[in-house]
């Protein structure tokens, strides 16, 4: 892959992401900044940052409200006062947050009536995705925000200080030559066997994250940002699953769900319990989502800003009602459940697993997209206007060359 280098950006600024991503009048809106905690009163005279760990909290404070917050009017970034509230992390993605809220102050307060019909803006900088309950909020009281979950130094560095009118116009042009496929086709390799995943998305217009949350219409960026997406209608095949210890299996779809699992190489017991969750609540194995990334980014060790990387794909289960489709929590038999949970395969985080070709099929022609990670020519002879397609050519010869 195509990966360019931290120096390669420039220094981050909060005011030039804030008026790229919300408009340049956001200065007057009220704003407020959302974090989770294992215990929410510890914000409480900010506490937590006396405690091991909790690094994006953190940074929620020092790269984010300070800044925000900063006295001196001259270059203050907000007309009013930046707010900060704590809630109690999910343990999930994409999961419902209970609704208590705690202020610096020691306030106990509501989510649904004391946060979100009050602030213009909300950035939710969390150790687990909010942006699925965040963008059903926002929906319902017409606020605009962003999720920033999992922020570290390296997304602070690169895939937050990107041109995002830039990187708005690289999602287009991907989205229009993915647009309205009948299919994808992914064909994987893992320990030498491969695997083919269809995902049928029946024409559908592609959807695209893009970071732009222009005024007039409630919505919620998800920053970093660079995707392609597609809710699929249907899925069939197998496809390579790696747990977070390694353990390796091999995931069965049926009819947009997968019903089980196999191993390949780990842990057996890893392989029993995800087997036993698709059986006593089915919609944890339901097909929800299919991405491509459209950014040139370093990896950051971080979904949230590997899966929008040039050449990576990935898959989604469970809720995908924030992404226009019909998944909705209530649907699943446990609360804890309605996650919606990424399942990428990029060089860094699936190692074991090869991207060996994507495919789609549109207006009856089969066309290439991917290839062991790298756009293909087609992709790459559409990307010129947006792209350094020299430097991406190169360095796949390069490769091919080892």
């Amino acid at each position: 892959m195509y990966l360019p280098k931290l120096t390669d950006f420039p220094s981050f600024s909060l005011q030039r992401l804030l008026s790229t991503c919300f408009g340049d009048s956001f200065k007057s809106l009220r704003f407020c900044i959302l974090i989770d905690l294992p215990d929410p009163r510890l914000v409480k005279d900010f506490a937590f940052l006396n405690q091991s760990g909790l690094d994006v909290q953190k940074m929620a404070v020092s790269h984010f409200l300070n800044e925000l917050n900063q006295d001196n009017q001259a270059v203050s970034i907000l007309d009013n006062q930046c707010d900060f509230f704590a809630f109690k992390t999910t343990g999930g993605s994409n999961l419902d947050p209970e609704d208590l809220a705690v202020s610096p102050q020691g306030s106990q307060l509501s989510l649904a009536k004391d946060i979100y019909p009050n602030y213009d803006i909300i950035l939710a900088i969390t150790d687990f995705s909010l942006t699925a309950p965040l963008t059903a909020m926002a929906k319902v009281f017409g606020f605009r925000g962003a999720t920033l979950h999992g922020v570290n130094e390296i997304i602070l560095n690169s895939g937050l200080s990107v041109d995002y009118e830039l990187v708005s116009k690289q999602s287009e042009t991907l989205r229009a030559l993915l647009s309205e496929a009948e299919f994808f086709n992914l064909e994987l390799a893992c320990l030498g066997q491969t695997y083919q995943l269809q995902l049928d998305c029946a024409n559908q217009p592609a959807q695209k994250s893009h970071g732009l949350c222009p005024p007039g219409s409630p919505d919620v960026a998800n920053l970093p940002a660079g995707e392609v997406y597609f809710v699929p209608k249907s899925a069939s095949g197998e496809f390579p699953f790696r747990f977070d210890d390694g353990t390796l299996a091999a995931m069965k779809v049926e009819d947009g769900f997968i019903t089980s699992c196999s191993l390949l190489r780990g842990n057996q017991e890893l392989v029993d319990s995800r087997n036993e969750l698709l059986r006593s609540d089915p919609m944890t194995g339901a097909i929800g989502e299919l991405g491509f990334g459209t950014q040139l980014l370093p990896f950051s060790g971080k979904d949230i800003q590997d899966e929008k990387i040039l050449g990576t794909c990935h898959v989604a289960t469970g809720r995908s009602d924030h992404l226009g489709g019909h998944l909705t929590p209530s649907l699943f038999k446990e609360k804890m459940n309605a996650s919606h949970d990424d399942i990428l395969f990029a060089p860094e985080k699936t190692p074991e697993i090869i991207i060996s070709k994507v495919s789609m099929r549109k207006n009856g022609q089969d066309y290439l997209v991917l290839e062991n990670f790298y756009p293909s020519d087609y992709i790459l002879s559409n990307l010129a206007d947006y792209y350094p397609t020299n430097l991406i050519k190169d360095s796949k010869k390069s490769l091919s060359s080892v």
